[in-house]
């Protein structure tokens, strides 16, 4: 039995494919401790509303 993915679905799939292959480049280019130091950043950016801000607009 083959599931069926929703549209929202295969796009989230298509995000957590592209986190795993960013998450092992970083992984191949600096370490481990590179790559989840640069991806819990990034999500402490999202949850402050930072992300993709520059230093001249963030408050």
């Amino acid at each position: 039995m083959e599931l069926e993915l929703t549209s929202e679905e295969e796009s989230k799939d298509r995000f957590f494919k592209s986190l795993a292959a960013i998450s092992e480049e970083m992984v191949d280019a600096h370490g481990k401790d590179f790559a989840m130091g640069a991806l819990v950043l990034a999500a402490r950016w999202i949850a402050e509303g930072k992300f993709g801000k520059t230093k001249d607009t963030i408050n």
